[in-house]
């Protein structure tokens, strides 16, 4: 075998997997009906890649929620509250798991800990861990995509599971004082049996992800990982096994990694380069088969054949045989470019999705088995197409880069210090103690999906499409006043996506319009894609912002997407420093706060869930980034006066390593999520630098559960515990874009109510 992939997207070319789950949670769908869409979705995908020339067939890269949720179905890692037992989880259960649903007595359960996977956007369901986790192995799912895959045509298989040094560091303890790694004898002979039944049903390999490798990798986690693999490998029978890491570079584990005593090992080129010299310094992989990941799964730029080229060159002389791969799985990317009407002619030769990155991958396998000049006019036209990007006029505007090379080397910062804009805005805004407000977002009905689409084909002019935005406009505001809340939003009904909205809007970047990529479960985004040098030509909410505010005598913030949240969420351009892109989005995002602030804006939210995203996995590598992030935020705040309060919004990312950064980033309220993990990062916060308000996210809005005002309240009065009722602010986790306001309105009442009971509680 020679070439092969990681795995694909698993949302289908046309969502056909969103659609599916949204009817299926509706009613309007069987278990057969919904488990049907997603046997199509993984034929399509291994034709393409039979028909690409991928020669190895991966299979169990499929989920219909996620795969960290998937793994430990099969291990039957399920937390006790949902009282299964044995055999196969039905799909009530499931999605209980994932969304939050009723218990075995019909009570409401939480569902799982979400959090980012690893650096990407995408998001994963935490795994449970206890003393009462007994696990009971069950691999239907993976066995009955081989069978399909064996049916659809498919050649040699390659099944895919998340490995179990992986799976243990991902998760968390089910109580406070247990240690998951005590589960790992127990767990690698759950592996031992699933491995041995796919063996059975004639797997050729099976590829077993551990990119906790990529990170810090403890000794504990190095001696689990020989221990784990020393015995999957002499346990039979057994697939071939390829022990697979990506988003970087091994570091220290990469003795331990060629030292397994497994078939074959995967490593990430592109996003981490280093792992050439790392190898070679190991001396080579020589008894194994190297998958060689030098087509980027993560980005969407065609890939430097030459440069491929000479790696591939390279690593075949360190290992017994080398498979072409990508560096991760494409469920990062959308699937194709071909046929995209919001890519522009001149650019879609330039990009690489899903399809034509199985494309790349196969040719560079055929170049490396069949000689290099049996592709060589592919090559050539190549290197003549990359040669033509450099040069092209439309990625570069001097009159950017002249602001940029002007800007002081730590950037610029509001002037006034943390502690005069704190009296500053009390005197101006006048809010209570532990004040309401939403992150910004409101419901996106059906009928605003209506007339947006109705815009689009034509059938709803410009002047009805913004009288329809004006209506929910002050319907959303309407709402807000008779609830109670303190800080208005105007709830963002122009707003499509919170990136593409502006990026629209800004010169630089281009908007596929098929370009789908799954966050989590049915959420979807479309990254927009940023080829060239970023400015702002006009204003681009303050329209908006200046109706609602008309419209109430209570505060409206004004809600900004940030300029690291920008560069994360977009597919960026490869040709210069992620340091200078995000310094030209700031300098457009400061354009924008000062017309805002010229505007009466009096409360800015410049949204950066995209910077503790961004962290690199390495520790040592977090300060550098943290330097040159917090200095973007900070250059895009700066026009803010003392008087502004400038908030912030983050979600779903370990904060434990931003705490330290937050009083460089010139901010004064910080909103996180705290509903899911507990309030975890509050006693860090308390301990941290930053002194200014807080707002911990205690209405979880990615679940189907409506908390109650009983709940939200036991959640402020623990922050309020841990912070002091003058720095406690009352608010979701995110956005309510994608709730029903059959479930927001109780849901907003109960927090208020709850804010009120802490008021009252703590005697203010």
């Amino acid at each position: 075998m020679t070439a092969t992939v990681h795995g694909m997207p698993r949302i289908g070319p046309g969502r056909e997997l969103k659609w599916a789950l949204e009817s299926y949670w509706a009613g309007k769908l069987s278990d057969a009906q919904l488990v049907s869409v997603g046997a199509g979705i993984r034929r399509r995908n291994w034709e393409t890649l039979t028909e690409a020339g991928v020669d190895l067939v991966p299979v169990n890269d499929f989920s219909l929620y996620d795969h960290v949720l998937d793994a430990a179905v099969m291990l039957g890692a399920l937390p006790p509250r949902w009282g299964h037992r044995d055999g196969p989880v039905n799909l009530a259960t499931y999605f209980s798991m994932a969304r939050g649903g009723a218990g075995p007595d019909g009570s409401p359960e939480p569902p799982l800990g979400l959090t980012k996977w690893f650096d990407t956007n995408y998001h994963y369901l935490v795994p449970e861990l206890g003393p009462a986790t007994s696990l009971r192995p069950q691999a239907s799912k993976a066995l009955g995509e081989v069978e399909e895959a064996r049916a659809a045509g498919a050649g040699a298989l390659k099944a895919v599971l998340l490995g179990p040094v992986s799976f243990l560091a991902l998760s968390r303890p089910g109580e406070a004082s247990f240690d998951p790694w005590r589960l790992m004898g127990p767990l690698v002979e759950a592996y031992v049996e699933v491995l041995a039944s796919l063996a059975e049903a004639g797997t050729d390999w099976v590829q077993l992800d551990e990119p906790v490798l990529v990170g810090d990798s403890s000794g504990l986690e190095l001696a689990e990982l020989e221990r784990a693999y020393r015995r999957l490998a002499e346990a039979g029978p057994r697939p071939k096994i390829v022990v697979s890491t990506y988003f970087g570079a091994v570091g220290e584990a990469m003795k331990a990694l060629v030292g397994l005593p497994v078939e074959g090992v995967g490593l990430d080129f592109c996003s981490g380069p280093a792992n050439l010299a790392l190898l070679e310094a190991a001396g080579g992989a020589r008894s194994k088969e190297l998958f060689v990941g030098v087509v980027d799964g993560r980005n969407v730029w065609a890939t430097d054949l030459a440069r491929a080229r000479q790696l591939l060159d390279r690593a075949s002389s360190l290992a017994s045989g080398v498979v072409v791969s990508t560096s991760c799985s494409l469920a990062h990317v959308p699937a194709r470019v071909g046929g995209d009407p919001g890519v522009p002619g001149w650019l879609a030769p330039w990009l690489a999705f899903a399809e034509e990155k199985a494309g790349e991958v196969a040719l560079l396998a055929r170049g490396l088995d069949q000689g290099w000049g049996s592709v060589e006019e592919v090559l050539q036209a190549n290197r003549d197409l990359l040669a033509a990007r450099r040069s092209d006029l439309r990625c570069a505007d001097p009159a950017v880069r002249r602001r940029v090379a002007a800007l002081p080397k730590d950037g610029q910062g509001r002037p006034a210090s943390a502690g005069e804009r704190r009296s500053a805005q009390e005197v101006a805004l006048g809010l209570p103690v532990l004040p309401t407000t939403t992150i910004g977002s409101f419901p996106q009905t059906k009928e605003l999906r209506a007339a947006r689409a109705a815009r689009r084909a034509g059938h709803l002019d410009e002047g009805a499409y913004q009288a329809r935005l004006r209506a929910e406009v002050d319907r959303v505001v309407g709402l807000q006043e008779e609830l109670g809340l303190d800080v208005l939003v105007h709830g963002e009904p122009e707003r499509d996506d919170m990136v593409r909205y502006f990026a629209a809007q800004l010169r630089g970047f281009a908007l596929p319009e098929a370009g789908w990529v799954q966050s989590y479960g049915s959420r979807c985004v479309r990254p927009p894609v940023l080829y060239g040098d970023v400015s702002r030509p006009e204003p681009m909410s303050v329209e908006w912002w200046a109706y609602a505010a008309s419209r109430t005598n209570r505060p409206m913030k004004a809600v900004l997407t940030g300029p690291l949240t920008m560069l994360r969420w977009s597919f960026v351009r490869d040709d210069q420093p992620f340091d200078e892109t995000a310094a030209q989005l700031a300098l457009a995002i400061s354009d924008e706060v000062s017309d805002l602030q010229a505007a009466g804006a009096r409360v800015i939210q410049v949204d950066e869930p995209g910077l503790p995203e961004g962290l690199p996995l390495r520790r040592r590598e977090r300060p550098g980034y943290l330097t040159w992030a917090t200095r973007a935020f900070r250059l895009a705040v700066a026009p803010a006066a003392a008087t502004t309060q400038v908030h912030t919004h983050m979600c779903y990312a370990d904060f434990s390593d931003i705490m330290g950064s937050l009083a460089d980033m010139d901010v004064d309220v910080v909103s996180l999520e705290a509903a899911r993990s507990h309030l975890d990062h509050v006693a860090g916060l308390a301990s941290s630098a930053y002194e200014g308000g807080i707002g911990p996210g205690v209405y979880d809005v990615h679940s189907t559960h409506v908390p109650s005002t009983g709940e939200l309240y036991a959640l402020l009065a623990k922050a309020v515990s841990e912070l002091g009722p003058d720095r406690v602010w009352a608010n979701p986790d995110c956005g309510l874009k994608t709730r029903r306001y059959e479930d927001v309105v109780p849901a907003l009442a109960h927090l208020v109510e709850a804010a009120h009971q802490a008021r009252a509680g703590a005697r203010l």
